[in-house]
Parts: structure tokens; sequence; C-alpha cells
């Protein structure tokens, strides 16, 4: 990475569903464990410190809307501001989440930064592009693709006021295995204009291989830069255990590093955000530090 690298915590665990004896999530931890772990030195970064959310409140699920809506879209509003800064100064942006709810604060920043139209690289083992009615945990992350695009009447998907914040066919969406999950909603998603690359079609490619073919659909010359978005269950679970919904195959961190290093060298690439990890399910850190490690040999000086 030869562009200066600014890091902003986004230590929200309120766009997920509790755990099963009702506690929230401990992914609000997650960007302390990336700190403490060496990241921003490691990096050569800029730490812009933490955006943190109001407190969990939909333990129990609201019927037909989103757990902690009015929570998100504050939250979406103050993240946003964070982000559209960084935007403003050319600064490569990391996002450390949290959960993938933090997509819509990141993308409506760049909106806000002049960015009229981005790209979106969305890595991922699931399709997140549910509706509240069709999801089957109320969780924001479960949706947050589809709300990004629109695809609801939540106010989540109208955050920007005029219009959502990315178009379909500006999207590619790779590594979800979640076809047996279909409450992703994936009826719609196969009926829409992303460009959807699972991991049963990517697996044969090879993961360095469909870099282009990202590259081509959220790089085009008439959009503003694009956005990264990578969910760290999109690793195959042997790999990346601590995580909310492990899915078994995936790639592993090399695979996925050749995918994401033209990305994030691309002149493009205006940066990127980490999310799902839960230090709660990995006491020794291993898997931190697997992410870390990830981030380190992708952007670390030159």
């Amino acid at each position: 990475m030869d562009r200066p690298i600014a890091i902003v915590g986004a230590p929200s665990s309120i766009g997920i569903k509790p755990y099963e004896n009702g506690e929230p999530r401990a992914l609000d931890q997650a960007p302390g464990v990336y700190r403490r772990l060496g990241l921003v030195s490691r990096l050569g970064a800029d730490d812009q410190g933490d955006v943190t959310p109001l407190p969990y409140r939909d333990f129990v699920r609201p019927p037909g809307r989103t757990r902690n809506e009015s929570e998100m879209v504050s939250y979406s509003q103050d993240l946003a501001d964070r982000v559209a800064g960084l935007a403003k100064q050319a600064r490569f942006a990391i996002v450390l989440g949290g959960d993938c709810s933090i997509v819509l604060g990141s993308l409506w920043g760049l909106r806000r930064a002049g960015r009229s139209r981005v790209g979106l690289a969305y890595l991922d083992g699931h399709a997140d592009f549910a509706t509240p009615m069709e999801s089957r945990t109320g969780s924001v992350a479960s949706m947050c693709l589809g709300l990004a695009v629109g695809r609801s009447e939540s106010p989540l998907a109208r955050l920007d006021g005029d219009g959502p914040l990315a178009r379909p066919d500006d999207v590619a969406l790779v590594g979800r295995r979640d076809e047996h999950e279909p409450w992703y909603g994936h009826e719609a998603l196969h009926a829409s204009a992303v460009l959807d690359l699972p991991h049963a079609t990517v697996g044969n490619t090879g993961y360095g291989r469909v870099a282009g073919t990202v590259l081509e659909r959220v790089a085009r010359a008439d959009l503003d830069g694009f956005w990264i978005h990578l969910d760290a269950d999109v690793l195959d679970a042997a790999v990346m255990p601590a995580v909310d919904s492990p899915e078994p195959g995936g790639p592993d961190l090399d695979q996925l590093a050749e995918l994401l290093r033209p990305l994030v060298n691309h002149p493009k690439a205006l940066g990127m955000e980490l999310t799902i990890y839960d230090p709660k399910l990995d006491p020794d850190l291993t898997c931190g530090s697997r992410l870390v490690g990830l981030l380190e040999g992708l952007l670390s000086p030159k």
C-alpha cells in the first residue's frame, strides 16, 4: 500500500442477533483486539478512534422490523460522518467492525464526501439480501446488502434520502456458501443485477483469477471509486471459526489474499471494512491474529 492509511473502529453489535443466552454478541470488542495485536503500528496507520453505537435494545425481535432500527439509523449517520472525513482527505480508510451493518455507514460516508456513485465488492459467506420480513433473525447483518441497494421499506434502505447507497449493477458479491439458507434473500438476489460469484463458482476459477472480474464491475470508469466489505465468515470455518455463522468450505487465508491484493492496490479503491469476528469465540486470539496478519500482508507499507 503506497497511500496513507487511517483506521476507524466501529465497535457495534447492534446489527446482529444476541447469543442464545440473550446477551449481546461480543463483536464490539473486535477493534480493541486488533489494536492490542498491533494492527495500527504494523500498518503504519493513523488511528482515528472509535465510533460507538447506542446500547442494544431489541433483545426480543420486533415483528416485521429490524432489531434496533432507530439505533442503527443513528449509528450509520455517526459512522458516515467519520468515513466522509477520511474520504475527503484521500486516505485509504479501514473500518474495523463490529457486525456487517457497518457497511451502511461506510457507504453513506462516501456519499457525503461527494462520491455520488461507488462500486461495492462484498466478500461474504452469506448473501445478506433478505428483507425484514424474510430474515429469520431480524438482524440488520442478515439484510445489509439488500438494504444498501434499497431492497426494503425500512428507513435503513433510504438513509441518503434520494435513492439507495449502492446500485445493484455496481455490486459484486463474492464467496457466499449459503444456498441451504434461502431466507438470506436468494430469490431476489438471483433476479437482481448484482454480480453473484458464490464459492462454488469462484473455487473452481480461483480467487486470484476472479479479481479481474470483480474489478470490471466495481472499478468502472463511470464510478467514483469502490468500497470493499470483508466479512470474516467468507473464510473457511476451519480457518476462521470465531464468527457468528461459520460456513464450511470457502477460501483459506492465502486464497483470500490473492483476491484482495489487486482490489486494495487499485487506484479507485477508497477503503475497506472488516466485520463479524467475535473475540468471545476466540479465547487465545488465534483467529484475531490471522486477520491482523492478513491485513498486514495486504496493506503494510512497501
